[in-house]
């Protein structure tokens, strides 16, 4: 397959695609080559564009793949739990909270103990805190000057579905290790590979549908034999492919070839 009837990327995310050309991502349009420049104006859609040009593309009416929905939450809690709440999407009980006082905005909402997040920029469970008390509350909000405060829920592990395209192609348990309320893996977490409920696997479904999403990892937890939605990753990992022995590229390559995605 010769470089011009490969698909057009621009993000490194699909380099070991073997249908895949990947452009890497210039700070102006300006700095690809002109048969650089051409290829990415004559492709049918590009391929992860990245957050800035995934707009302007979107803009420019040229189609991309993932959506522009999907780029405009990428690790932002708090837009993501407005549209959570807009689409009455099930899931722990979660505030944000702004300007002074923040303590005493929190504590006339919640009790302890509950679950503060970095709201914007935060991944791989850093930036996630159990507070506890009110010394922990405090070195919580001089971290952020924006608090995003959610139920605390006493669970040991929780649900990963992943998303691309409008079908699942992964869903495995995530445990926490031994006194860690974090699940994420690098937190010391595990994959499981025991079977995933249903109905958590299509709560993942439809809300990927419903926000806008076609390629991202959506994280589920029960608790009181309630489903709760905990948020989305659209830059979610790609170690449960390999516990489960699925080849991520092979699948991309497939999905490609076909017009899946």
């Amino acid at each position: 397959m010769d470089k011009e009837s490969k698909a057009v990327c621009l993000e490194l995310h699909l380099r070991l695609c073997s249908n895949v050309t990947c452009l890497g991502v210039k700070p102006n349009f300006s700095d690809y080559t002109p048969s650089d420049r051409a290829l990415i104006l004559n492709a049918p859609k590009i391929y992860y564009p990245s957050t800035f040009y995934a707009d302007l593309l979107a803009a420019a009416g040229k189609p991309i793949f993932p959506s522009v929905h999907t780029y405009r939450f990428v690790q932002d809690k708090i837009r993501q739990s407005a549209l959570f709440d807009l689409l009455n999407v099930p899931r722990p009980r979660t505030r944000t909270f702004y300007g002074r006082r923040l303590q005493e905005k929190i504590l006339a909402r919640f009790q302890f103990p509950f679950v503060g997040k970095i709201p914007r920029g935060s991944a791989l469970g850093r930036g996630v805190f159990r507070i506890t008390c009110p010394d922990e509350l405090d070195a919580y909000c001089q971290l952020t000057k924006v608090a995003y405060i959610q139920e605390y829920l006493p669970i040991d592990r929780d649900i990963r579905v992943v998303v691309i395209g409008n079908k699942i192609v992964h869903a495995y348990w995530r445990i926490a290790a031994p006194g860690e309320f974090r699940t994420n893996l690098a937190c010391g977490g595990t994959i499981c590979l025991d079977p995933v409920p249903c109905a958590a696997k299509q709560l993942a479904l439809d809300t990927a549908i419903r926000c806008g999403w076609n390629d991202v990892g959506i994280d589920i937890c029960m608790a009181d034999n309630k489903l709760y939605l905990l948020e989305a990753n659209m830059k979610y990992g790609k170690a449960g492919f390999a516990a489960a022995g699925m080849d991520y590229y092979q699948i991309m390559e497939e999905k490609i070839r076909n017009e899946e995605i």
